[in-house]
């Protein structure tokens, strides 16, 4: 039966994948997932049924367990789990999935996990007219990850409190979204997003050996542009680069790419032919 509500399921070891209701109780306040945001997710677009770079997902979702020294999540439960909640849920052009695993209650070595899938938001009006975007420092160098690998940064945690933090700063400055910069003067990344610039006929975004969260949708803008004769470059890019580029995007699950019409409070032409073209190729991604 389908549902029109947000679909659960519990995901362990020693049960496998358990439908439940979201309105019950399921997570200890024990749990370190809620006490200290110590555990990794993934948010998955589906479109017209189908879980987009699902198998990406999966692997970065077993990557980020590695950075925090989390058990090995059993990606078939999960892979399940994503699949039978679609099934189990109303049909809609546009659900997002959310896989989670958390370290569990401390002490019991034994990891929370569960899948849920629910409507996703409308955003035509960001993926055609823009978003205002501000930048803000980050506070860390551009290789932190190779200098400090214990602040976990390119791993997707639980703890999301500084990029929440962030967006309310860009809300307080008439924004809609931020981009991190380096403390050492170069572009990292969203909050909840990665960054595409175009400079001519090529795509660049930021190396991910920075602390960088590897891309799944940035990865299929990039298989986009390939396709259509365009280069593709991973760099280490200047902020100053942001504001001669001939156009810039945030891409993410979800929202997939929106252009950014505006910059530090200034005014930025978007490319709308090309948002228009990658907006038609991810959403209709079939992986």
């Amino acid at each position: 039966m389908s549902s029109s509500r947000p679909v659960l399921f519990l995901v362990s070891v020693d049960s496998g994948c358990v439908r439940a209701d979201p309105d019950a109780q399921h997570v200890s306040v024990m749990d370190l997932g809620v006490t200290r945001g110590d555990g990794i997710f993934e948010t998955i677009s589906v479109c017209d049924g189908r879980a987009q770079a699902l198998e990406a997902h999966l692997d970065r979702f077993a990557r980020s367990a590695r950075l925090l020294d989390l058990p090995e999540p059993d990606l078939g439960l999960y892979r399940q789990g994503i699949l039978e909640a679609i099934e189990a849920h109303d049909d809609l052009p546009e659900l997002y999935i959310k896989t989670v695993m958390t370290r569990g209650i401390e002490g019991t070595g034994v990891p929370t996990g569960w899948v849920y899938a629910a409507a996703a938001a409308d955003f035509t009006r960001e993926r055609t007219e823009g978003i205002r975007v501000v930048t803000l420092d980050r506070g860390l160098r551009h290789d932190v990850a190779q200098t400090s690998p214990w602040l976990l940064q390119g791993a997707k945690t639980l703890s999301y409190a500084i990029n929440r933090a962030a967006l309310r700063e860009a809300e307080r400055r008439d924004a809609d979204d931020v981009i991190f910069t380096s403390s050492d003067g170069f572009v990292l990344e969203g909050p909840t997003a990665n960054v595409i610039l175009r400079k001519g006929d090529t795509l660049v975004t930021p190396r991910t050996d920075q602390g960088i969260l590897p891309g799944t949708t940035q990865a299929s803008v990039f298989e986009f542009a390939q396709a259509e004769g365009m280069k593709t470059e991973y760099a280490v890019i200047p902020v100053a680069d942001l504001l001669s580029a001939d156009a810039l995007w945030l891409v993410s699950s979800v929202r997939q790419a929106v252009p950014i019409n505006r910059l530090d409070g200034m005014e930025r032409a978007i490319d709308v032919e090309l948002s228009a073209q990658i907006t038609s190729y991810l959403l209709g991604r079939r992986d």
